[in-house]
């Protein structure tokens, strides 16, 4: 089953830490409730969400998955704003 998702954010291409950046902001654009789906080819991100969702206070890491898109890993995280 896949993950619903309320809006899509696509990263690919940024390194770290421009990810992680860019998604803070687009989680506070959505509202409680709301799930972000992040689109990322820096491998180092998978680590990355993990460690900023143990210190965040707003948001819950919903699920992570690494799929192929044209021969390339994509690090597709999806982030639930919690407050």
């Amino acid at each position: 089953m896949a993950t619903e998702f309320d809006q899509t954010l696509d990263v690919k291409g940024a390194k770290c830490p421009m990810p992680l950046v860019k998604s803070r902001k687009a989680i506070n654009d959505l509202t409680v409730g709301q799930t972000l789906r992040v689109l990322a080819t820096d491998r180092g991100s998978v680590a990355d969400f993990q460690g900023w969702v143990k210190t965040a206070k707003n948001i819950e890491l919903v699920a992570q998955e690494t799929v192929q898109e044209n021969g390339t890993d994509l690090y597709v995280h999806y982030l639930k704003r919690t407050s």
